[in-house]
Parts: C-alpha cells; structure tokens; sequence
C-alpha cells in the first residue's frame, strides 16, 4: 500500500514530488520511485512518512486509503501558537487527521460511539476501519456544514440530560474559538470522553477547564497536551423526557389567575 498511499496523501496535502523530498529528507527521484513502486523506502523514510501524514506506520503500510470510499480522511490544521506571552498552547500548523466515513453519495455519515466502544474509540478514532464498525446514520437537519459524531454519555453530572442519552457533536478543528460555556464531548487520554460546558484558558495557562451541570460536581482543569478531540454539542437525542417543573408551572398558574381577576375588575 505504500506506493498508493504515498501518492494519496501527497495530492491530499497539496504536495508536488519536490516538496514532499524535501519534507521527507530525501531526493526528489526517490519520491517519483515510491509512487510507482520501483522502490520501497527504508524504515526511517516510512516513520517520517507516517508522522507527516499524521497516520500510524501500521496504517500506512496496511490500509488503501484511495480505495476506502467509506473512509475518507480530511485534514484538519489548528490554529498557529499565540505569539503573546505565557505558556505556550498546542504547538504550531499541528496537522491532524480526522478518519470519517461516507455513503454511496459521498455524503458525511455520523457515527455512534456507544457506551461499549468508548475505550476503543481512544485507540481507534483515526483508524478508518474501527470507524467502519460503528453504527452510522444521518440528520439532515444539521446542515452540510462541518463534520458530526455521537456519543452515549453516562453518570449525571450533565443533568437534566440524563445518562444514557446520545450527543451529537460538530468537530472543533481550531480549540482557541471555542467560547467560555459551551457544552461539548471532549476526549483525551486520560478522562476518555467526557460531556462538559469548556471555558477557555488555552490562552493564559493552556488548559481547558471542564465545568458540570450538576452543582455536585466541581470543575476541574485538563492540560491541552492531552486532548485528543473535542466536538461542540448541537443536538440531542434521548428516550428521557425532562421533567415538568411544577414549581414554576404552579407560579405560571396564579399568574394567569391574577391577570383574569385583574381584567374582570376592570372590565366592571
């Protein structure tokens, strides 16, 4: 697969043959025999390739990627380090591959990571075909725009979404956008995957802070070194209604009955 591959992601990156040696520390002829298979590289020009690419060396000697129709890679780029003073945030043009599957209409699949497959996502989350295994279907709802993933949380800390219940998720490519608040699922390596409302510190400290819904839980901080992904909440989906507050419902009835008397009243 190496020849294949090689020439996939060359055109993916937007590489000529030149540029690619030049990344890679080799002759530029050296490329054009890879490609064509009249040469096969030694095992440090196959680390280099695997780490520009942003693949593991297994993938890139086992998996036809040109080929995987239903597992295409789009190339996701961060936001280069802030240029301010302080600690410094994820390291510069840190390209990243995000693995994603498609139907025959080359439209974007939205995968579900279920409670079962949550530990394998860490390991699994940029292998075109652990995402193959998953279960996949379609909101259309969500627009064209930006890449979706689901995933079955568990516990409280969220509530009143209620455990069991499945986020769907828009992938955040560049972390510095993301406003002080905003729910999401965020999956790093040593919390898993977790659903929290971020508030920004990337800029300052280069940690995110993971607030609960659930006043029980405190906040705690995660270093940005060990995020993995993180995906912005957009929708729902649960078996669980919410819960009537009868509180307010009750309130919400004087009210109306002071209003009818207040208008009788006048009326007389």
């Amino acid at each position: 697969m190496i020849n294949t591959n090689l020439k996939f992601w060359r055109r993916e990156l937007s590489l000529t043959q030149a540029q690619m040696a030049e990344k890679l520390g080799i002759k530029r002829s050296l490329v054009g025999a890879y490609e064509e298979g009249r040469a096969e590289p030694k095992l440090t020009t196959l680390v280099n390739m695997a780490r520009l690419f942003g693949i593991s060396l297994d993938a890139l000697v086992t998996t036809d990627f040109s080929k995987k129709s239903v597992a295409k890679a789009a190339l996701r780029q961060l936001e280069p380090a802030s240029v301010t003073p302080g600690p410094p945030t994820r390291p510069a043009n840190n390209l990243r591959v995000l693995a994603l599957t498609v139907d025959k209409e080359e439209n974007e699949n939205i995968e579900l990571v279920p409670l079962k497959a949550s530990a394998g996502y860490l390991n699994g989350y940029a292998d075109p075909e652990y995402l193959e295994e998953l279960p996949k279907f379609r909101l259309p709802m969500l627009g064209q725009g930006g890449t979706y993933r689901a995933f079955e949380i568990s516990g409280d800390s969220m509530l009143p979404i209620a455990s069991g219940t499945v986020i769907v998720g828009r992938y955040v490519d560049d972390w510095m956008t993301i406003k002080d608040g905003t729910p999401c699922i965020v999956v790093s390596g040593k919390e898993g995957i977790v659903f929290k409302r971020i508030f920004n510190r990337l800029k300052d400290s280069a940690v995110l802070t993971l607030h609960s819904d659930n006043p029980v839980y405190s906040p705690y901080e995660i270093d940005v070194e060990d995020v993995v992904e993180i995906w912005e909440a957009r929708a729902y989906i649960s078996s669980t209604f919410p819960i009537a507050d009868l509180s307010l419902s009750r309130l919400a009835s004087i009210v109306l009955d002071l209003q009818q008397q207040m208008s009788t009243l006048k009326k007389a």
